[in-house]
């Protein structure tokens, strides 16, 4: 896997904020599943907050890899994400720069 998502990835699955922002870019973006088209977050306090806000409504949720494309600048990963009440599955689409996550689309099966 590209070593920018990498990094992303295990600070993500820690719950690390913190982490995870330092493998992100400052004008990064975070585009998440919420319906009907998904929230946008631009930046480094907005997706903050996003991430904040994900913990702490599902503090027992976890995300799982299921698979991953590596394009590189582009990598798309296909997750299972069980939460207190049950799971949903979707892909992620990454786009990485000089080395951070740029940005973070979320797509999730309905």
């Amino acid at each position: 896997m590209n070593p920018a998502v990498e990094r992303f990835s295990a600070a993500f699955d820690a719950k690390d904020v913190d982490a995870i922002m330092a493998a992100m870019t400052p004008d990064c973006v975070f585009e998440d599943t919420a319906p009907p088209d998904g929230g946008r977050h631009v930046g480094t306090e907005a997706v903050r907050a996003a991430w904040e806000k994900l913990f702490a409504a599902q503090p027992a949720g976890v995300f799982t890899t299921e698979g991953v494309i590596d394009g590189e600048e582009r990598v798309v990963t296909r997750w299972r994400y069980n939460f207190d009440g049950g799971h949903v599955r979707g892909v992620d689409v990454f786009r990485v720069r000089d080395g951070l996550v740029a940005e973070k689309l979320s797509y999730v099966k309905g």
